[in-house]
């Protein structure tokens, strides 16, 4: 630059005065800017107000939220809880004193799972039914006395008395193995086929007992008591057959009321008029 250049411009900035140069916002830039900030503090504040009321509602405490408390021991939940999503524990017990309830819309399923996640035991209590899924079931008592077991291959019930209490009794489709049956004190004891026959076997003897009444057998057709190898024998003060058919009398005029009981070939029992010889032969008419 040239000297005379310089020196006017020199003596120009002197006799005008040091310039001043402004810096930051202005306008309605800064106005802005304020609104921002207010609805940030507005926001900050409405945060805060509402999660101190989440807290309050939602109980928040050094211990736990709500109902559910954190203890040494584990969580302790009081009153009524949902669960949405599964429920993994190790233990679930209530306070000493109160019950436990699980409480469902629909089913309540309770499974046994092994290290490969599969069902080894299933228990679901629905609205129609309460099944068990399992390989055995028992039923105990305190003591560890068997009370019911089931699997595959039996039904065991280990009650000093099973007491049916259906009006039509008991029904059995197939088979029964027992050793003793009896009705209750004061209660009649009845063995019924309707519509089939009945069979009682027993590889040392079948004892029929009644103490303190009368034993009745009736039958439609034929009533048959068969003994392959032994003898029947009815050891009583008094027997009596009454329906028993009689043969015709010896005599025309005699009124003597002793019979002779007499079998035929075919097994048939008949009443023979008693003689000074056997009169079973005279009566055979009866046998065919």
């Amino acid at each position: 630059m040239p000297q005379e250049q310089y020196a006017h411009r020199s003596t120009m900035q002197t006799s005008e005065g040091p310039q001043v140069y402004k810096v930051g916002i202005y306008g309605w830039r800064k106005r802005c800017l304020y609104f921002f900030v207010l609805l940030l503090m507005i926001l900050i504040l409405v945060n805060l107000a509402m999660t101190i009321w989440i807290l309050k509602v939602m109980n928040f405490t050094i211990d736990g939220m709500g109902n559910l408390r954190i203890t040494d021991k584990g969580l302790k939940l009081e009153g009524d809880s949902e669960f949405l999503k599964p429920l993994y524990a190790k233990e679930i017990r209530s306070r000493p004193g109160n019950p436990l309830y699980f409480q469902s819309a629909r089913n309540v399923t309770v499974n046994i799972l092994n290290d490969k996640t599969k069902v080894l035991t299933r228990l679901v209590t629905g609205p129609q039914a309460v099944e068990a899924h399992s390989q055995k079931f028992e039923v105990k008592t305190l003591s560890g006395k068997l009370l019911f077991s089931a699997d595959d291959n039996e039904v065991v019930v280990g009650a000093e008395r099973l007491r049916v209490l259906g009006a039509e009794g008991t029904v059995f489709p197939k088979s029964i193995e027992t050793p003793h049956v009896r009705a209750d004190p004061f209660k009649e004891l009845r063995l019924e086929s309707p519509t089939r026959a009945l069979v009682m076997e027993a590889p040392k003897g079948i004892e029929i007992n009644a103490e303190a009444g009368s034993l009745k057998a009736t039958c439609r057709t034929e009533l048959r008591l068969e003994s392959k190898d032994g003898e029947i024998t009815l050891n009583s003060a008094k027997i009596k057959l009454p329906n028993l058919p009689q043969g015709s009398s010896s005599s025309a005029g005699s009124r003597q009321k002793i019979y002779e009981l007499c079998v035929c070939p075919n097994g048939r029992l008949f009443l023979s008029q008693a003689g000074t010889s056997s009169t079973c032969q005279i009566n055979t008419s009866v046998c065919l």
